[in-house]
């Protein structure tokens, strides 16, 4: 019997592959030192790499692997002694002046894989320019060191929440708690944001799905309706305990860089809802300044909130690595994408969705008003209601999609549903504005025979026929 093995493909944000056939304790032990050794051209003062791991199968033995790897190599090595959120990791290599930090997730991805991610010693995701050298290197033998480097535990959680607690107020939050004006429930769905809010807030938050479960409920760690059914269930069942307080429900992926809400009456909200909130928030309340970098992907209600604001705005492709490279040069308020993951320059240039919690709880409390109350009151001032919605189709096949991205090159669209197609941007697949004045971004996966549809209208019927329409053309 014969199976494929894929070849190590860096994505949006690392590597991942499927656990035993593609991602191995033997390819990890080889990637790990090639990753440091790019991540040391960067940053030649260096020597330390930080290790991380989240809660999925194997993902600490995986974590010795590659530390081990980077001792024999002649790297000096953090170790974390448990699962924490990604940022945590990305938080360490910064303050520890380490060359990076490579952290064992496959993130939101579903059980049978694991990952690695690199991180810079700034703090945040790698560009394009360094995963691509380390791709280049794969083939080559790696210098055997002559002497070992150090390998030391250390805990992931303490300093991070220690710089997440200077950001926010801390004791307004913790306050609405123990009155009991704010009750919250957490859905870490098995993965490295449980015990997060407790810790940060040092009182006992209500969690659910915070055992560690590495076939996640037979789902998946991604914060979208479908899989929360539980927390639905248990907002609903506070709304009728506790009517008069302020209630909200926080969703976090499995390595806790993405998130998701449901807000008081048990309605999901994704992050094109939460960024608005939390520029006004953060423009106003805080009084924080910078710019606003949003992906193709994100909603129109974002610019005509940063016009609101009077703050700049920044566009780039998915992938929040291009947000983080943004970062790097510029003072961001708020750079987000629709897929949950949101970061700020006043922590580092990476997501973090326990940072986002708090700001959001943060905005929740000082005004008084629930996630949707906020939300429609932005929408009301800018004059702007929409429906959004995304959907991922499988193809056949490699050679399906090559086939619909070549279709796309040379016979461009004139019409969508029946409307026409006033404008086409082409930074990050092909996002078509129509002239009903919704928008259909058609997206492929780069290392995957995956479709990915977007779009956004005044209306959700909208949005579905748009969405319908172009399921029907991939096909």
């Amino acid at each position: 019997m014969s199976f494929q093995v894929n070849p190590i493909k860096f994505g949006t944000d690392g590597w991942r592959g499927v656990i035993a056939a593609d991602f191995t304790f033997e390819r990890v032990a080889k990637l790990a030192p090639i990753c440091a050794e790019v991540l040391r051209e960067y940053n030649p003062n260096s020597n330390l790499m930080i290790v991380g791991f989240d809660r999925r199968f194997m993902a600490e033995d995986f974590g010795l692997i590659v530390a081990q790897a980077l001792q024999e190599s002649g790297f000096d090595v953090l170790l974390s002694e448990s699962f924490a959120p990604t940022p945590a990791f990305s938080w360490a290599a910064k303050i520890n002046n380490a060359l990076g930090a490579l952290v064992l997730t496959a993130s939101h991805n579903p059980a049978k894989y694991l990952g690695l991610k690199v991180k810079g010693g700034f703090g945040g995701s790698v560009s394009e320019d360094v995963t691509a050298k380390i791709e280049s290197r794969l083939n080559l033998d790696i210098a055997i060191s002559e002497k070992k480097g150090n390998l030391v535990l250390f805990d992931p959680w303490e300093s991070y929440c220690n710089q997440l607690r200077s950001l926010v107020n801390i004791d307004l939050i913790k306050g609405a708690i123990e009155s009991g004006k704010l009750k919250i429930i957490a859905d870490v769905m098995h993965g490295a944001a449980s015990t997060g809010l407790s810790r940060l807030l040092n009182c006992d938050i209500q969690e659910i799905n915070a055992d560690r479960d590495p076939l996640f409920g037979d789902g998946a760690p991604e914060p979208l309706p479908r899989y929360i059914a539980d927390l639905f269930r248990k907002i609903k069942e506070i709304s009728k305990s506790h009517p008069d307080s302020l209630r909200i429900g926080l969703v976090f992926d499995g390595d806790c860089d993405r998130i998701a809400s449901v807000d008081s009456q048990g309605n999901f909200c994704s992050t094109q809802i939460l960024i608005p909130i939390l520029i006004e928030h953060l423009a106003t309340r805080r009084k924080l300044q910078g710019e606003i970098v949003k992906t193709v992907s994100g909603s129109d209600l974002i610019p005509k909130i940063a016009q609101l604001f009077n703050v700049p705005l920044f566009e780039t492709p998915i992938g929040y690595k291009y947000i983080a490279e943004r970062m790097l040069t510029h003072q961001v308020l708020v750079g987000g994408e629709e897929s949950g993951g949101v970061g700020y320059s006043s922590h580092i240039p990476e997501r973090d969705a326990l940072l986002s919690a708090l700001y959001v709880l943060e905005a929740v409390v000082e005004s008084g008003k629930d996630i949707t109350e906020l939300y429609t009151n932005l929408q009301q001032q800018v004059n702007f209601n929409s429906g959004y919605d995304r959907i991922d189709i499988t193809l056949a096949n490699l050679d399906h999609k090559n086939q619909l991205q070549q279709k796309l090159e040379t016979t461009p669209l004139k019409q969508i549903a029946g409307k026409k197609v006033v404008d086409c941007l082409a930074i990050d697949g092909y996002k078509y504005r129509l002239e009903d004045e919704s928008w259909l971004l058609i997206r492929f996966s780069g290392t995957e025979p995956l479709l990915r549809l977007y779009s956004e209208a005044p209306h959700l019927k909208i949005v579905q026929e748009n969405l319908a329409w172009a399921k029907e053309w991939a096909s």
